[in-house]
């Protein structure tokens, strides 16, 4: 076992901020003052160079060899972001794309996505001052505060609205040192020169980027840097070789799981059920008979079993046979809807939008209404949590993926009771994610083990225990109310969310360090913006509001791919679609007639009914349609479906897409044929429901997700344009359940109004 006289003395590891700290002395707004007014602006690169490699500024360094490489501070998931990233950097720089090559960024606040930070900035207050969130100077001062310490965090399809005009600075600014450098050697003005694929040029004389680093760190930089014009560079809008990709094809790219370390054992866990749990009881014996067994490691909340591989751990922690116990709250989804029903027909609202007045719109004769439901729904990416981690006398190393690096560290750190510095993070890539990697519990688990063990340890979670413990797309509950003329104008509409406040809870896990339980119970009534998120509705509707009603579910829940849009665009495109049919007016007209102010998305409508081969969905033809603005890039969507003996089948989707200017073509189509794909798996499962504080699913054969023998034909078509880039990474996911819901209602006449699909028929 490990000494621990040096752990028992050690500093704390919080050494950094949390969200009340900054509302200290002279109420909130003074806090938040004093605060800005005192915390430093400005942060040195600390990226680590080779002998000959010059580092010029937070995101690039180049070799004397002529290797430009990229650093990049978001997690690599499969999204491309490690492609993609460097590529704007690589065309603004006039680089080489084969000599190209990324690495992942360290800690530092130079890497803080504030876009994020931007879009979260109300759930990063504090309730109780939630009404500072009105007053516009300082919700600014409280987002620049916020990333005043290391923000760094991938989610929300931030990545290139965060980071590619920082990129393309970095990229012009190298690209200006360099020529710089060339014309002081030919005596030039530097104006006059060129770059193009690695070499700077004037005339017949070019020189290699590597001839020139050590010159041009020495030159100065014009103020402001100027950028080359739009398409100037050979990269942009190209489908560049993926800098990730041959890696995984040749099986050298390094997962958390691929680490070996000299010593290495393996190590596998079992937690109890959600909640105020503690292990009770294990059987040790039983697990002594298993060959390959060490150790068990009692965590208190968990018990890992320890061995010379990951079978024999985990066959070990079945032979001891752990006993949990629980207090309290135990999850199960016949309290969870009757939490949100309760919370939706009677609990308290808060009204996150309004426009015109609906008090009066609304009489027996217009009124229309139906409710919706939404299950809890599982990440369940092909990796699950794997971390590996060494410990010794220096302080811990870490190896995993992870989306919140400082939560990571933070989490390891706390575990041992070391400061956050002794602490060394190595960003893995990940096996996909969908923003199941917010979650550090593993890096506490693994420094914990690591140090009883005092050896170096993989900690894997299995399937069960994975589907087990996630955070949830948060379960919800919804009611649409509208008025609408007999000719099928619709002129008010009322819509209440009831579900938990899912970014409150997120919050305090990834800031405040609570665990899983406190941050819920911490929670309780809050509102939620994000709960909302999506129903600042495309239609030209004049009277609308829109609630959100807090509801205490009993399990964790968090950001899932395109978050609460998942459910809440379901609700509203089947919903649009009920009016439609109430109406009269076949679908498309029935939304077009709405589009007055989103031409955007009133071209992607048009563009995809004249794909697909729009025929209305009349005659029971089995045709569906949906739309979505989302983040600035917007979708439409037609499905063809019907319900067989052998349940849903889908023929086909069909979607258009205008994301802006579209930096790598391949990759935007992949990632929206991906996100098709994952909202179809949405529509038929990806769920759970819950018994005795577990989820029932605990297989992937438990959610019901589509085989590729049963994924439909894609088709996917972008709109040329000239607007700014925007994250796309989740677009395509909130249209497609109700696309094939309004499909299936065209093919059967049934309307299904909960998620999955098949939860029910109504």
């Amino acid at each position: 076992m490990a000494a621990e006289a040096d752990i028992d003395q050690a500093e704390n590891a919080s050494t950094g901020l949390n969200r009340r700290k900054f509302l200290i002395g002279g109420g909130a707004a003074g806090g938040l003052l004093v605060a800005w007014a005192f915390w430093p602006r400005t942060y040195a690169p600390n990226l680590a160079a080779t002998e000959n490699e010059e580092i010029f500024g937070a995101f690039l360094k180049i070799s004397e060899a002529g290797q430009v490489t990229v650093v990049v501070p978001q997690s690599e998931m499969g999204q491309g972001v490690y492609t993609v990233l460097p590529q704007i950097l690589a065309d603004e720089l006039g680089a080489d794309w084969r000599t190209v090559a990324v690495e992942p960024a360290p800690i530092n606040p130079l890497y803080n996505n504030d876009v994020l930070a931007e879009q979260w900035a109300e759930a990063l207050m504090l309730a109780d001052t939630e009404q500072l969130a009105e007053n516009g100077a300082v919700r600014w001062v409280a987002q620049n505060v916020m990333i005043r310490e290391p923000f760094m965090l991938t989610a929300d399809s931030t990545s290139i609205p965060a980071f590619a005009a920082g990129f393309r600075e970095a990229g012009a600014a190298a690209r200006i040192l360099l020529t710089k450098a060339a014309a002081a050697r030919w005596d030039v003005a530097w104006e006059i020169c060129t770059v193009e694929n690695g070499f700077v040029l004037n005339g017949d004389k070019k020189l290699r980027f590597g001839e020139l680093v050590r010159d041009a760190v020495t030159q100065s930089l014009p103020d402001p840097v100027p950028l080359r014009p739009a398409g100037a560079g050979n990269l942009i809008g190209q489908d560049v070789p993926r800098l990730d990709l041959p890696s995984k094809l040749d099986g050298s790219a390094n997962f958390a799981g691929d680490i070996r370390l000299p010593d290495m054992v393996f190590a596998s866990i079992r937690q109890g059920p959600i909640g105020d749990t503690r292990l009770k009881s294990f059987n040790r014996e039983g697990a002594s008979k298993i060959t390959g067994f060490i150790d068990v490691v009692n965590g208190g909340k968990w018990i890992a079993a320890v061995a010379t591989n990951w079978w024999a751990a985990n066959r070990a922690l079945d032979k001891m046979s752990p006993v949990f116990e629980t207090r309290g709250f135990l999850a199960d989804s016949e309290k969870i809807d009757t939490a949100l029903r309760e919370a939706l027909d009677g609990g308290p609202a808060i009204r996150f939008l309004s426009r015109g007045d609906t008090k009066t719109m609304f009489t027996p004769d217009n009124l229309f209404q139906a409710r919706y439901q939404a299950d809890a729904a599982l990440h369940a990416p092909i990796e699950t949590r794997t971390a590996t981690a060494q410990y010794t006398a220096g302080g811990l190393e870490l190896w995993m993926a992870t989306q919140a690096p400082v939560a990571a560290v933070r989490a390891a750190a706390e575990m041992l009771n070391i400061g956050q510095d002794r602490v060394t993070l190595y960003p893995m890539l990940s096996g996909g994610s969908f923003d199941r990697n917010l979650d550090s519990d593993i890096a506490g688990q693994a420094a914990f083990i690591a140090r009883q063990m005092g050896r170096p340890v993989q900690l894997v979670w299995s399937r069960a225990e994975d589907l087990m413990q996630d955070h949830y797309r948060a379960p919800s509950h919804a009611r649409l109310d509208a008025a609408m003329e007999k000719a099928g104008r619709v002129t008010a509409m009322q819509i209440k969310i009831a579900a938990p406040p899912s970014a409150r809870e997120q919050v305090r896990r990834l800031f405040d360090g609570s665990d899983k339980v406190s941050a819920m119970r911490s929670s309780i009534g809050e509102a939620d913006s994000k709960a909302v998120a999506g129903l600042d509705i495309p239609y030209d509707i004049p009277n609308l509001t829109v609630d959100h009603h807090s509801a205490f579910v009993g399990v964790p829940t968090g950001n899932w791919r395109s978050n609460a849009h998942s459910s809440n665009i379901f609700y509203l495109e089947s919903f649009v679609d009920e009016l439609a049919a109430k109406a009269g007016i076949e679908p498309l007209s029935f939304r077009m007639q709405m589009m007055n102010n989103q031409p955007r998305l009133a071209r992607c409508l048009s563009g995809v009914a004249a794909m697909a081969g729009w025929d209305g969905g009349l005659d029971n033809s089995g045709q569906g349609i949906a739309c979505h603005s989302m983040r600035g890039g917007y979708i439409a969507v037609i499905a063809s479906a019907s319900r067989g003996p052998a349940g849903l089948a889908v023929r086909r989707i069909s979607a258009t897409v205008d994301i802006g200017r579209i930096i790598h073509p391949d990759i935007a189509r992949q990632q929206i044929e991906g996100g098709i794909i994952f909202g179809l798996a949405m529509a038929l499962g990806s769920a759970t429901q819950f018994q005795n504080g577990l989820p029932t699913a605990k297989r992937l054969s438990d959610l019901s997700l589509p085989r590729m023998a049963e994924t439909p034909p894609i088709q996917i078509e972008f709109i040329r344009s000239e607007e700014e880039p925007v994250g796309y990474e989740e677009l395509g996911v909130p249209a497609v359940a109700p696309a094939v819901a309004n499909a299936l209602f065209s093919a059967t006449g049934i309307r299904l109004r909960q998620l999955p699909l098949f939860g029910e028929v109504s």
